[in-house]
């Protein structure tokens, strides 16, 4: 796992509070390619207030476009509201040289209780993840679920 960078973001409210929080967008690489593939995974907004509908995008960079561990991935995202989702693609068998990678993946997620959630998203292949990213985002609500 590599760690990309930590994003600091200020919210300041009528009474001049403020919360701090720490985002930050890791990936774990794929080798065995030419170059090595990852996963980065972003929310907007990273803070929001409960209820809140969160835009996920993960996004691979790097690697060759016809990586077969890749290829025609599972796709699974946890929330980190213990809920998950799965998608499974309908693809052509693959072609070394021919069949290309999905590098985007983006979705939207909806949080009715505040707290602190780590979302991660798994590309896979069988039981095995191939590569992976996550974010952490802070929804703001009566009911923090801090976890």
């Amino acid at each position: 796992m590599q760690l990309h960078g930590l994003l600091p973001r200020r919210i300041t409210a009528a009474s001049s509070a403020f919360v701090l929080t720490l985002a930050f967008v890791s990936s774990a690489p794929v080798t065995g390619q030419d170059e090595d593939a990852e996963l980065r995974l972003r929310a907007t907004p990273r803070v929001a207030f409960a209820p809140a509908d969160i835009l996920f995008v993960g996004q691979i960079r790097g690697g060759p476009d016809d990586n077969e561990e890749l290829y025609c991935a599972e796709i699974e995202w946890d929330w980190g509201d213990d809920t998950t989702s799965e998608q499974t693609l309908d693809c052509d068998p693959y072609e070394a040289g021919v069949s290309e990678i999905r590098r985007r993946f983006s979705v939207r997620h909806s949080y009715d209780y505040g707290g602190r959630y780590e979302v991660r998203l798994h590309l896979k292949q069988g039981d095995d993840v191939v590569i992976s990213g996550r974010t952490r985002i802070q929804v703001q609500g009566d009911n923090q679920n801090l976890r």
